[in-house]
């Protein structure tokens, strides 16, 4: 998890021994500088030795006052080396170091993460999203604040932004200027809206897709700039309504939207440079073409074989892993065209 951009306590724990261990040197070299008349080079080489307690002879004979000052450096010196290697050995046993990498290795996630989609909060819902962005094999992170979701995201080990979505600075770490869309999931409808209106500001072009509990927040989060909301309990109404009326038709969706399942429904963009395209072309895959959104946004439902695709249009369809690899194939300009 990513709390930031600060320095992760492992640093932080290190500093006030490197600035003991670095003080240190410098008093020591400085005085046989000032002391001895030593070298640089030798005013060093005579520290280290003498705060380490390596053992070799002086560098240079020592007068009275320079055998003042080296007891007094060993007094300072060996206690400051020994604060510092007892830091090192206890930031090393604690388990920060395993910290520090993790942390390293999650911000090279987080920077090099591109098309991926941001998930506001990590409840039951949030958990969900999760899951399927996982079973769609698309890149996501997570955005979360609170303790207890905090523990389930440590926990699952996934990809995480600590902190408020509804702030700038947390969805700039989450990589919002590259992401694809932004789900808002959290239990709230205000700070869904918050939440709505940063990233619609940050990224004007970002799909974002938010969560509401009340059907009057609706209207609001439309506002703010959600492309779609989704109302858990109207949605789960609906569910229950169809299974009593329509059993199969909730049935053959189950089919194609649950997990391992035969069937799966795709939406596949027309690629530039795509010319002679039409939709009878894309059913010889053995694929069902259910729908055609244009560029303009004119939505066809089962179009006619004749109908031309242009670059651009968005492609729904519905067919087996094996079927949608072959209709993937008709997409190249090379295909299209012969």
């Amino acid at each position: 998890m990513i709390p930031g951009r600060s320095a992760p306590r492992l640093l932080r724990g290190f500093a006030p021994a490197m600035i003991a261990l670095v003080a240190v040197l410098l008093y020591g070299s400085v005085g046989y500088i000032v002391v001895e008349h030593f070298g640089v080079l030798d005013a060093l080489f005579m520290t280290v030795i003498t705060i380490t307690t390596v053992g070799y002879e002086e560098v240079h004979h020592l007068d009275a006052a320079g055998q003042v000052f080296t007891i007094s450096l060993i007094v300072f010196g060996v206690v400051g080396f020994l604060y510092t290697f007892g830091v090192l050995v206890e930031q090393l046993s604690s388990g920060r170091w395993q910290e520090y990498r993790r942390y390293r290795r999650m911000d090279a996630q987080l920077r090099s993460l591109r098309d991926h989609v941001i998930v506001c909060g990590y409840g039951r819902t949030g958990t969900q999203v999760v899951k399927d962005l996982e079973k769609a094999g698309s890149d996501y992170v997570v955005v979360e604040m609170n303790p207890t979701p905090l523990e389930d995201v440590r926990r699952d080990r996934k990809l995480c932004v600590v902190g408020d979505a509804a702030h700038d600075e947390v969805l700039h770490l989450a990589g919002i200027d590259h992401a694809r869309a932004l789900v808002s999931a959290v239990d709230s409808d205000e700070r869904n809206v918050y939440i709505v209106l940063t990233a619609r500001s940050l990224n004007p072009s970002l799909f974002i897709v938010a969560r509401s509990s009340f059907p009057d927040s609706i209207p609001k989060l439309q506002r703010a700039g959600a492309n779609r909301v989704v109302s858990p309990y109207t949605t789960t109404g609906r569910r229950m309504a169809a299974l009593a009326l329509q059993p199969a038709v909730v049935d053959v969706i189950d089919m194609v939207t649950r997990e391992g399942g035969s069937m799966a429904i795709e939406e596949l963009v027309v690629p530039p440079g795509t010319r002679g395209l039409v939709a009878g072309t894309l059913r010889r895959s053995g694929a069902v073409l259910l729908a055609v959104r244009s560029a303009d946004g004119r939505l066809s439902v089962g179009p006619d074989d004749r109908s031309a695709l242009a670059p651009g249009d968005l492609v729904v369809v519905m067919g087996t892993p094996e079927q949608l690899t072959a209709l993937a194939s008709e997409f190249s300009p090379t295909s299209a065209s012969a």
